[in-house]
């Protein structure tokens, strides 16, 4: 049986309190992961589909303000911050750029555990759970972010499942490497330094494709075209 339990991410360098949101969440019925950096909450979007994310600000390789607009390119799920910095400016600021929620430290946990809880029930409640799309034999779930071939799962990383998203809406139009860069990886490549990750990005989807009635194709000084063979 599928689990549905609902997984909440949290991206905390503080372990006590990352241990103590841990226990309350689980205790409170919510599957958890956790980041202590952003360069480990990357990773973990890449791999795993988060209902809600909690987000302190001050972390040791940045600011979590500035790291959401990575999280939107590969994520839809309510994103609260919770931070110890408590100046007004600062809590527009973080809300304007696409916060959900905002709690300054020191906070109540069970008031914490109900403002998750309250999000997440929004978000089932308004959003459906088998909104997809079809594609011969492939079928995208764009809530779970999962995608399906002949009923099984392709097992796909963030970033693929967002390049065949990208593809199968995009069918038989030929895209460069450097439009794939800019609107999977949201940057334009800089001196072809992103094309190498790119090319194994399509590289490995190719690979996970070779059962299905569609391929990708190079085509010379145009780029790649999701056609059905």
């Amino acid at each position: 049986m599928m689990d549905t339990r609902s997984l909440v991410m949290m991206v905390e360098d503080n372990i006590d309190i990352l241990r103590l949101n841990t226990k309350w969440l689980e205790d409170a019925g919510y599957d958890t992961t956790s980041a202590t950096s952003l360069a480990e909450a990357k990773y973990v979007l890449d791999n795993q589909t988060p209902d809600l994310i909690i987000l302190d600000v001050v972390l040791p390789d940045g600011d979590g303000v500035d790291f959401l607009p990575e999280i939107r390119r590969c994520s839809s799920a309510p994103v609260l911050f919770l931070t110890s910095k408590n100046k007004p400016e600062e809590r527009l600021l973080a809300l304007s750029a696409g916060g959900n929620d905002y709690i300054v430290k020191p906070y109540d946990i069970a008031e914490l555990c109900l403002r998750v809880k309250n999000f997440i029930n929004l978000r089932q409640s308004t959003e459906s759970r088998w909104e997809s799309i079809n594609c011969g034999p492939i079928r995208l779930d764009l809530l779970s972010r999962q995608a399906y071939l002949n009923g099984e799962d392709m097992c796909l990383s963030g970033k693929e499942f967002s390049l065949l998203l990208l593809f199968i809406t995009n069918e038989e139009k030929a895209m460069s490497a450097e439009q794939l860069s800019e609107k999977v990886w949201g940057y334009p490549s800089i001196e072809g330094i992103e094309l190498g990750a790119v090319k194994t990005a399509v590289s490995r989807l190719r690979m996970k494709l070779d059962d299905s009635d569609f391929m990708i194709v190079t085509k010379r000084g145009v780029g790649y075209s999701f056609i059905q063979q």
